[in-house]
């Protein structure tokens, strides 16, 4: 059961914030194990489905107040009560889900949403695992997907034979990307020129390399120079305009 889904079923825009905050939290406990939230989760969680930020004072009150949830260390947890009452109601939601849950940590959803299925599905991918500390599947990703927009942007330029074997074979990405340092027609910019070989190099570590295990550090100071190179190549591509 995908969350759009959820939400028409119960008719989560119709719910009061707070009845909005209990079933939200519910489809994160049966799709991600989250046991207790705060009212910044809440919060979050509101906004990131496009309904109005909350007061979040006000909510705190209306949340200790609500039958559905118990004081917990972290914030709140739903009661017994109304989790066997929307067990009962939404049983598809204990059968195993194919949907990625992201908070678009690297890649936020405005930076992909509306251009292919797949560019979608991999951006909420590299999300989800730097988020879960899955660092190695992350950086393996990001390589994946700048490789596919890079050589999406020579084909659209009509120049994909710079980058062909002579059997019409893509070449290994470490020659697509020398190409591209110095490719006129395609011109990335000197940001991305600088960044594509970082990136390339972590996923090949991350891949390859016997004795490697990526870390957080390893990403983190570079997110904003990938977030810049995908937007840059989704443009050069045509996928955005």
């Amino acid at each position: 059961m995908t969350f759009d889904q959820y939400a028409s079923a119960c008719g989560l825009s119709n719910l009061a914030e707070v009845d909005k905050v209990c079933y939200l939290a519910y489809f994160h406990l049966k799709t991600q194990a989250t046991k207790s939230f705060s009212v910044s989760d809440a919060s979050r969680w509101l906004t990131k489905h496009h309904f109005a930020a909350p007061n979040q004072t006000r909510l705190e009150g209306r949340l200790k107040l609500s039958r559905d949830t118990v004081r917990a260390d972290r914030g709140f947890t739903l009661s017994h009560e109304f989790v066997r009452e929307l067990d009962g109601r939404f049983p598809q939601l204990s059968e195993k889900s194919q949907d990625v849950f992201d908070e678009g940590t690297i890649l936020p959803e405005p930076d992909y949403q509306g251009t292919r299925g797949y560019i979608e599905s991999l951006a909420k991918q590299i999300n989800a695992s730097y988020e879960h500390n899955i660092f190695d599947g992350c950086a393996v990703l990001m390589r994946r997907l700048f490789e596919i927009l890079l050589i999406l942007s020579y084909r659209k330029l009509g120049i994909e034979a710079s980058i062909q074997d002579g059997n019409g074979n893509f070449q290994m990405l470490e020659k697509i990307i020398d190409n591209a340092q110095t490719n006129t027609v395609l011109g990335l910019s000197r940001n991305s020129k600088g960044s594509v070989d970082t990136f390339r190099e972590l996923g090949n570590f991350s891949a390859h390399k016997i004795e490697y295990t990526c870390r957080r550090e390893y990403i983190r100071p570079h997110i904003q120079e990938y977030r810049a190179l995908i937007t840059e190549l989704l443009h050069k591509s045509g996928i955005r305009t």
